[in-house]
């Protein structure tokens, strides 16, 4: 029975991972991730060291040219990444094992859990992510884990929700009320016959969380609510050499650009999986 079950499931994965546009959404984000992770190896100045003159144009050794204190804009890049990458990683997995446990709880045991559990997404539902992330940083202080955790944590309702409604489907089939009259545990049942077959949906929500918290982890530091300066971040660069994109627009054109190449690539790998699991459920190949 396992087995047969299991089929359906091999075969959505192995359809979306045979996209062409997962393969483009997973490149676009992997080399992204290369450029934060290896970029400091490369790059021919210090993160904050003062090598020429304010908005200086581009030039040989220095690509992109200087920023607004005179600091190469091109190291600055490559050190710039590494702490958005992993922080939206981070919150993106946060927020889908949160939402995932959520939801597939609310959809298990029903009753009150669901109502409650329910009803408290809804409230956070209702107050915007960037708000509520300003709120608690602006009371506690700005914060690299706090940070990760705050949008972790507005991400969880939206995967919930998803999730719940997947799950809703799979609880009241028959070899989970078999596993239900033969005595198994509720968390048992969730992980190995709930929760495989959620897995696609919670694909798609990886990417859609990815791409969500990558703009707002980027956007709380150009708002001076993120990663704080002199540290190299992208968001930070935006907001440090906004005032000159007349003058010298790399400094601000190379970081909206990563930002934006990986953002697309998480956007064109959920819509991967959507269109796979589409073609899955009405049977074409």
């Amino acid at each position: 029975m396992d087995d047969v079950e299991s089929k359906p499931r091999r075969i959505a994965v192995q359809r979306v991972f045979r996209s062409a546009r997962t393969s483009v959404g997973l490149g676009l984000m992997i080399l992204v991730a290369a450029v934060a992770v290896f970029g400091p190896f490369f790059a021919p100045y210090g993160a904050t060291e003062l090598v020429g003159v304010p908005f200086d144009v581009p030039q040989y050794g220095s690509p992109l040219g200087m920023d607004f204190l005179g600091r190469d804009v091109y190291s600055r890049f490559l050190n710039g990444g590494s702490s958005l990458v992993w922080m939206s990683l981070s919150a993106s997995a946060l927020g889908l094992v949160l939402g995932a446990l959520i939801g597939l709880s609310c959809a298990f045991y029903k009753g009150w859990t669901d109502m409650l559990l329910m009803r408290l997404v809804d409230v956070k539902l209702a107050f915007p992510s960037v708000i509520f992330v300003l709120l608690i940083v602006t009371v506690v202080g700005p914060g690299k884990a706090l940070l990760v955790i705050l949008v972790g944590i507005s991400q969880a309702p939206s995967v919930s929700r998803v999730i719940r409604g997947a799950a809703l489907s799979v609880v009241n089939l028959e070899y989970v009320q078999y596993c239900r009259a033969i005595g198994l545990s509720g968390p048992r049942i969730i992980a190995t016959q709930i929760l495989p077959n959620v897995a696609t949906p919670l694909l798609v929500e990886a990417g859609l969380r990815l791409m969500w918290s990558i703009s707002l982890l980027a956007g709380l530091s150009f708002l001076g609510y993120g990663i704080q300066p002199p540290s190299a971040d992208w968001g930070v660069m935006i907001n440090e050499n906004r005032n000159a994109l007349s003058i010298q627009p790399w400094a601000v054109i190379a970081p909206i650009a990563a930002i934006a190449v990986f953002t697309i690539g998480g956007n064109i790998f959920a819509e991967a999986v959507l269109r796979s699991l589409g073609r899955t459920d009405s049977g074409k190949d």
